[in-house]
């Protein structure tokens, strides 16, 4: 059996990634359903919010699904103990080190699978007790790292023991037959969600994903030391015209203050952050988790009739 799929008792070692303002229990119980793992995303949310979710959730699916733990949320511990008290099975973390927490979520049996972007960290992270680690390229979209999931992947799978996840550049069959071919046991996959019937964000956020050609996913930020990938519009050229010029970090980071709320909720096509992966361009409609899940699992099997999946 995958060791993914063991650990996290699913059918299918697919996650979907936590995307802030975009996973929320809709679309993680959708995919749960499906057989893969669904996540709702804590991002800089109060503890109420995420509570509601994950009692939404609970409506929707009688399958295992998790949290994405934002580690510089301002909210942090208030997450740590509601995960805590809610008894949830598994949390993925991101942008910091969930060190002084592990201890309590092991006490109740909550996997802890941390998102790192070097062998260092998956290293820290293995001998601090992570179930799994997920592997992230700069391919994907949101926060990232430098390294590409082709080179981290392989590199990670050589100097740990424990599962590794691969994300970034993850859309399909063959993205998935590509990581496993690197070493790692599962995948997370964050842009192609988006586009899924049961995504809640504004269509025009759909639409630009749909409509993306190969260069439209862009970084900006990188002189704040917060790198960023989206979709290019009038906000990130802005961001990097101002990059540029050298204004100060600060000033950078003001700018896009709000503009994912305005991309997810309002569709704010000028002003809004499209968060989305470099591979966003192979996207090309919108369908049912179920179906976006079973069309890459089929895809996979058909390249590599003996993957485990």
């Amino acid at each position: 059996m995958n060791k993914v799929c063991e650990i996290l008792n699913i059918k299918y070692p697919i996650i979907q990634g936590g995307m802030a303002w975009v996973a929320d229990a809709n679309l993680a119980s959708a995919v749960s359903n499906a057989g893969g793992l669904g996540l709702i995303a804590g991002g800089n949310a109060p503890k109420e919010i995420i509570k509601e979710e994950i009692r939404k959730c609970r409506t929707l699916t009688d399958k295992p699904f998790g949290v994405n733990v934002m580690l510089l949320s301002p909210f942090v511990d208030d997450i740590i103990d509601l995960i805590i008290e809610e008894r949830i099975p598994v949390i993925t973390t991101g942008a910091g080190n969930p060190a002084k927490y592990m201890d309590r979520l092991k006490e109740v049996n909550t996997k802890v699978i941390p998102v790192v972007p070097s062998i260092a960290l998956a290293q820290r992270m293995e001998k601090l007790g992570a179930d799994a680690v997920i592997v992230e390229g700069t391919e994907a979209g949101g926060h990232i790292g430098e390294l590409t999931t082709m080179v981290l992947t392989p590199q990670v799978a050589d100097n740990v023991d424990i599962p590794v996840i691969a994300a970034g550049g993850i859309a399909d069959g063959r993205g998935i037959v590509a990581a496993f071919a690197l070493g790692a046991n599962g995948v997370q996959i964050g842009t192609r969600f988006i586009c899924s019937n049961e995504c809640n964000v504004h269509e025009n956020y759909k639409n630009m994903v749909l409509k993306s050609k190969d260069r439209d996913a862009i970084v900006t930020g990188r002189t704040t030391g917060h790198p960023v990938r989206a979709l290019k519009n009038k906000l990130a050229k802005d961001i990097l015209s101002m990059e540029k010029e050298g204004a100060d970090p600060t000033e950078i980071d003001k700018k896009g203050i709000g503009s994912l709320r305005l991309a997810t909720k309002e569709g704010d096509l000028k002003n809004g952050s499209f968060m989305a992966g470099q591979i966003a361009s192979i996207i090309k409609d919108v369908k049912p988790c179920k179906e976006i899940i079973e069309d890459m699992v089929k895809q996979a099997k058909n390249i590599m009739p003996n993957i485990e999946l």
